[in-house]
């Protein structure tokens, strides 16, 4: 994975995004910054944090993507990649359903996926050093270079679908006491039930991860 650093972008998902469009990079690639001015968050919301935090996008082509794994799965495949990494490093952190990291009842950070024609491309905004009101930061301290070089590693192991998954069932008990939003509405997940591909079945409707 080659991966280029640098020191202040509005948000690493546009550049990349830019870049990839018009040929100027092509995956697999990330870009990491050592600020970030206008991050994206989920529901569109931005992600603003400062410096010494994790502020990383990274693209990969679909075809080099393990062999079982859906699109509609990939924020839960990526995120949970990203906390076992960070549990090799002694943190607890947990993936709230479907793609944000939490410690204890606070949200550390996030990642959002995103197709860019035959490529898959995801950011991640994580609360290493600091974090605003409210949030949490993790709960280890950690060098990003080691994180990042551990986590691509991890990825190119392309562990399938179904043995990650395997994993994130278990832990899913976490979500109960908490809500996730579909359609600009907050959703109890305290009676979700989990399916396979990583969807969630509450009240009779299916409810896949929109980000």
């Amino acid at each position: 994975m080659q991966i280029l650093w640098l020191d202040v972008l509005d948000s690493t998902q546009k550049y990349l995004k830019h870049k990839l469009q018009s040929k100027k990079l092509q995956a697999p690639v990330a870009v990491v910054a050592n600020e970030q001015t206008d991050g994206i968050g989920s529901r569109n919301n931005n992600w603003t944090s400062t410096r010494g935090n994790l502020f990383l996008s990274f693209a990969i082509p679909l075809n080099q993507l393990p062999k079982d794994l859906k699109i509609e799965s990939a924020s839960i495949y990526f995120s949970y990649v990203l906390k076992e990494t960070l549990a090799e490093f002694g943190s607890k952190v947990w993936i709230k359903w479907p793609n944000d990291f939490y410690i204890d009842e606070k949200k550390a950070g996030g990642m959002i996926t995103t197709l860019v024609g035959d490529v898959l491309l995801c950011g991640v905004g994580l609360n290493i050093l600091n974090s605003p009101q409210s949030f949490s930061r993790l709960d280890i301290i950690i060098d990003i270079n080691e994180l990042l070089e551990k986590y691509f590693a991890n990825l190119e192991k392309k562990v399938l679908w179904k043995q990650v998954f395997s994993k994130y069932r278990l832990e899913f008990y976490k979500n109960q006491n908490f809500f996730t939003h579909i359609n600009n509405k907050k959703v109890s997940l305290s009676e979700a039930k989990l399916c396979d591909d990583g969807s969630l079945e509450i009240n009779g409707e299916r409810i896949y991860s929109l980000r």
